[in-house]
């Protein structure tokens, strides 16, 4: 029986490969992003703590040294939210852009899955056909033979 070779399969393997480049670039950003909102929760989590402390003098000593300080620290903080934001809407148009790549080359991919497919059935089909050549060549052979057999006896 004949083997199937697709002629293309090195560039079938070549998408292989920049698909799962694609995918680790996607994954790899997906990642940053995640790291960078962790960046921001803490951020809002020391926002928190000290406009609780904040909460904590007024409602006690009144010390107006700590409560500038913690003032202050609340406005650092929040510009560096600020900040982050901006960081973070980088790290999703990051990631937006490896997921539209990792897209399209998964398109490219299956295009050529499809075509080596394609080129399967027809190798089947040919073969298919070779088959029934082969099988109506025999048939007349002996067809033939029984004629002239038929013949030689009479």
């Amino acid at each position: 029986m004949a083997k199937f070779v697709y002629r293309m399969q090195n560039i079938l393997n070549i998408k292989y490969k920049l698909e799962n480049q694609a995918k680790s670039e996607y994954a790899m950003a997906n990642g940053i992003l995640n790291q960078e909102q962790l960046k921001l929760e803490a951020i809002y989590d020391d926002i928190n703590k000290c406009e609780e402390k904040i909460r904590e003098l007024n409602s006690g000593e009144f010390n107006i040294l700590e409560m500038r300080k913690c003032g202050e620290a609340v406005e650092y903080k929040k510009n560096q939210a600020e900040l982050q934001k901006i960081v973070i809407e980088r790290a999703q148009k990051r990631v937006e852009r490896a997921r539209e790549k990792l897209k399209e080359v998964m398109i490219e991919r299956k295009t050529h899955e499809k075509l080596k497919e394609k080129a399967y059935d027809e190798f089947l089909e040919e073969l298919s056909a070779q088959e029934d050549k082969e099988i109506d060549e025999l048939v007349s052979f002996q067809f033939a033979n029984r004629d002239e057999e038929s013949n030689n006896e009479t």
